[in-house]
C-alpha cells in the first residue's frame, strides 16, 4: 500500500514579533507534518499562536527561524495551490456574490469565462443558488461565510487553510456548515488545516487534532481520531467520541485553561 507523502513538513519553527518595548515570542519549537489528504485541526486556548502558525504555514507571515516545507518547496510567500478562509468574511460590499467569488480570477490574472460556471456550481452547493447578484450586505453571516469559502475554492486548491471560519456563526449555521465542510473533504480529499476553539467541533471534523499552549505558543499533543468517515452529526452521541472530548477537556483542565465543576 503506498503511503500518504508528508505535504506540509515544519520543523524548528521560532516566531518572534519584535518592538521597541519586548519581544514577543509567539511560537517555539513548532514541528509538525501534514500528510496529503489529511483533515488536520488546530486547538488550543485564546492567545496561543494557532492564526499566527496559520500565517506562517501561508506564506502571509515571515518565520523567525526554522523551516515550513509545503509540497517540497520553502514557503516564502503565499502559494498559488492555497485556499484560505478566515473568521471574517473579507467580502466586497460593493461587488455582487458572484463577482466576490470571481474576484480570485483579477488577483492570479485568469480568465474569468474560464472560472464562471464553476462559481455558480459552487454557489449551488453551498445552497447559495439564485443569490448570485445579491450584495454581500444582503445576506446574513452564515451566508457571507459560505461565499468565503466558495471563493477559496474556486480554482480548486490543494491544501485548503481555515482560520475559525464558523466560530461566529449560531449553533445550527455552524453544524450544517461543518457537515458541508466534511462532506466536500470526503468527495475531494484536499489537505486541510482548520483553526478551532471547539473541542467538539475538532474531534467530529478531524482525522487529527494538534493541541497547542501558550507563552509562548508550542504543540504539546497530537491526537489521531479513528472515527470512520463519512461522519453523521448523531456520531458526537458516541461513547468514542465522548472518550475523545473528554480526553481533551482533561487536557485543558490541566493547563488551567477549563475549570472542573
Amino acid at each position: 500500500m503506498t503511503q500518504p507523502r508528508s505535504y506540509v513538513h515544519v520543523r524548528n519553527l521560532d516566531k518572534v514579533y519584535r518592538s521597541k518595548q519586548a519581544d514577543i515570542e509567539a511560537l517555539k519549537s513548532i514541528h509538525l507534518d501534514i500528510q496529503e489528504h489529511e483533515f488536520i485541526s488546530v486547538l488550543g486556548p485564546s492567545g496561543c499562536g494557532k492564526s499566527t502558525l496559520l500565517k506562517c504555514l501561508a506564506g502571509l507571515e515571515p518565520i523567525t527561524s526554522g523551516e515550513v516545507i509545503l509540497n517540497g518547496a520553502p514557503v516564502k510567500s503565499p502559494p498559488d495551490n492555497m485556499g484560505i478562509v478566515f473568521q471574517r468574511d473579507i467580502l466586497l460590499d460593493w461587488r455582487n456574490i458572484l463577482n466576490n467569488v470571481l474576484f480570485i480570477t483579477e488577483i492570479r490574472g485568469a480568465k474569468r469565462t474560464d472560472y464562471e460556471d464553476k462559481a455558480r456550481t459552487l454557489l449551488k452547493r453551498f445552497g447559495l443558488e439564485g443569490f448570485e447578484h445579491k450584495h454581500p450586505w444582503e445576506l446574513s453571516g452564515g451566508m457571507r461565510q459560505r461565499v468565503s469559502i466558495c471563493r477559496a475554492l474556486l480554482d480548486n486548491p490543494e491544501l485548503l487553510l481555515l482560520d475559525e471560519p464558523f466560530g461566529a456563526l449560531d449553533a445550527m449555521t455552524r453544524d450544517d456548515l461543518n457537515l458541508e465542510l466534511a462532506r466536500l473533504w470526503q468527495e475531494t480529499k484536499k489537505t486541510v488545516l482548520f483553526i478551532t476553539h471547539s473541542i467538539a467541533e475538532a474531534v467530529f471534523l478531524s482525522t487529527k487534532v494538534v493541541v497547542m499552549s501558550s507563552n509562548p505558543g508550542k504543540i504539546d499533543e497530537i491526537l489521531d481520531i479513528e472515527l470512520p468517515h463519512p461522519r453523521a452529526l448523531n456520531v458526537r452521541e458516541t461513547p468514542e467520541f465522548g472518550e475523545y472530548v473528554q480526553h481533551l477537556r482533561g487536557h485543558f483542565t490541566t493547563l488551567g485553561v477549563l475549570q472542573e465543576g
